[in-house]
């Protein structure tokens, strides 16, 4: 077996990532919460709305007996 006078080097070195010339790339940072959460808090408002109106209606129906 040969002696391996010589460092094993890579053949090309890693690249630093998809925007090597322009510095450090920006971290993404989400400003938004996300869509579906003003969707549940719509449907909360909504059902506690509902909720509220039937509670009253049963209240306005017990005492008018």
């Amino acid at each position: 077996m040969p002696d391996q006078t010589i460092p094993a080097v890579p053949a090309d070195p890693p690249s630093p990532g998809p925007l090597s010339g322009a510095g450090s790339p920006r971290k993404y940072v989400e400003n938004k919460p996300p869509r579906g959460l003003y969707v549940r808090v719509f449907i909360y408002v909504i059902a506690t709305h509902v909720l509220l109106a039937m509670m009253s209606l049963v209240v306005i129906a017990a005492n008018s007996r």
